[in-house]
């Protein structure tokens, strides 16, 4: 298709992807206390505030005017884009699927079935040792102190720790993509092991706000555990890939061309025409040129 289409087809998939988010962010507004209460369902609550003395539970709070409404604008759009996520993911797909080949089809519909498990297996698990993380941040409280918390924060803070873990969760499927397309090699990622695990505990320690251990490891661990499955996954990609090379390109792909450049003979001199040899000649050319 010429641009302008592509850009009117660009167009109208944005359209349908944006109807089908604000169409589930207006179900979900109605039922925004609910998912409130689920997403701050990991904070130990008191029963009152003389019970918040120290670190062993926190009272949740609105701390503003606007605090209600701007919460469940953001409940509201973090449910639109998760729920509707097989909506605007298809639309995504079907404006660039067009223009792949058959194999790499095939290939995209393998990483989107594993990427959706791998995010929600990371979300699940960040949700479950949410609470381990509060209790250790909260003991933290001196005596004599309350625990007031805003639930904007909580939410946050929530939020956060879910795409944290989720996107964390990835990163296997990105280093086996990178050796799909020929980026990187499985036995080049073999000598990056130790490095690797070095800076997933590194990035373990940094994104999990606790200063226990549970939470690095409980990040780390499956991260680690992974990156050894994509190296598995890229050796046997390799010689996949080396058995296929040595019968020839795929139907739908172009044949590699030998751009090597040749050596040129020397050029060999051209006697002059007869009718050229008697004109008379200014500076090597005749009078016509």
């Amino acid at each position: 298709m010429p641009l302008v289409e592509h850009l009117r087809e660009l167009r109208n998939r944005l359209a349908k992807a944006v109807v089908a988010i604000v169409l589930v962010m207006i179900v979900a507004a109605f039922y925004s206390e609910q998912l409130m209460q689920f997403l701050a369902e990991p904070v130990p609550k008191c029963e009152d505030l003389a019970n918040s003395d120290g670190g062993n539970c926190a009272i949740v709070s609105f701390n503003t005017l606007t605090s209600p409404f701007t919460t469940t604008i953001k409940v509201s759009l973090m449910a639109g884009l998760i729920v509707s996520s097989p909506v605007w993911l298809y639309q995504l797909w079907a404006f660039i699927a067009p223009g792949l080949h058959k194999h790499e089809k095939k290939y995209t519909y393998v990483f989107v079935s594993a990427a959706v498990p791998l995010f929600v297996g990371g979300a699940y698990l960040s949700y479950v040792i949410l609470p381990v993380s509060i209790k250790v941040l909260l003991s933290l409280t001196p005596g004599g102190s309350a625990n007031i918390l805003s639930l904007d924060e909580v939410l946050d803070f929530t939020i956060r720790m879910v795409l944290v873990f989720g996107l964390a969760f990835e990163l296997p499927l990105l280093l086996i993509m990178l050796n799909m397309v020929g980026i990187v090699s499985g036995r080049r990622m073999i000598g990056w092991w130790r490095g690797v695990v070095m800076g997933v505990f590194v990035f373990g320690a940094v994104a999990t706000p606790t200063t226990d251990p549970v939470g690095m490891i409980a990040l780390s661990g499956p991260i680690v555990v992974l990156y050894f499955v994509a190296v598995g996954i890229s050796l046997l990609n390799d010689r996949r890939r080396a058995r296929k090379e040595s019968t020839g390109p795929a139907d739908d792909e172009a044949s590699e061309l030998d751009l090597t450049p040749e050596s040129i003979d020397p050029v060999e001199p051209v006697a002059a025409l007869p009718e050229q040899a008697t004109k008379d000649r200014v500076n090597g050319y005749d009078d016509v040129t």
